[in-house]
């Protein structure tokens, strides 16, 4: 199993970025993705969910309403798309993939967001 963020980097507050994670090593259109994040000196903490048809998101209250999760099981890639961004959304962000009771992690993309 091996997942690639991309797509960080450096954003003014209420600018966009749009996060990629490619995946790779299983059947991705079988899975729910999950992206995660973790700021300095804070735990990691859930962002969003996607069922593995890509119905049915879940976001954490934070980010509802200026984050959309998707996917394109054709490229085997879940997104995030991040609008209206805040300082306080500064973080490392993560994917992740749940398969046969493990939880696998991509390395991370950085986002920072100055105010």
């Amino acid at each position: 199993v091996q997942l690639v963020e991309s797509g960080g980097g450096l954003v003014q507050t209420g600018g966009s970025l749009r996060l990629s994670c490619a995946a790779s090593g299983f059947t991705f259109r079988s899975y729910a993705m999950t992206w995660y994040r973790q700021a300095p000196g804070k735990e990691r903490e859930l962002v969003a969910g996607i069922s593995s048809g890509g119905g049915t998101p879940n976001y954490a209250d934070s980010v509802k309403g200026r984050f959309t999760i998707s996917r394109d099981n054709t490229k085997n890639t879940v997104y995030l798309q991040m609008n209206s961004l805040k300082p306080e959304d500064t973080a490392v962000y993560y994917c992740k993939v749940r398969r046969n009771w493990l939880d696998y992690w991509g390395q991370g993309t950085q986002v920072t967001v100055s105010s």
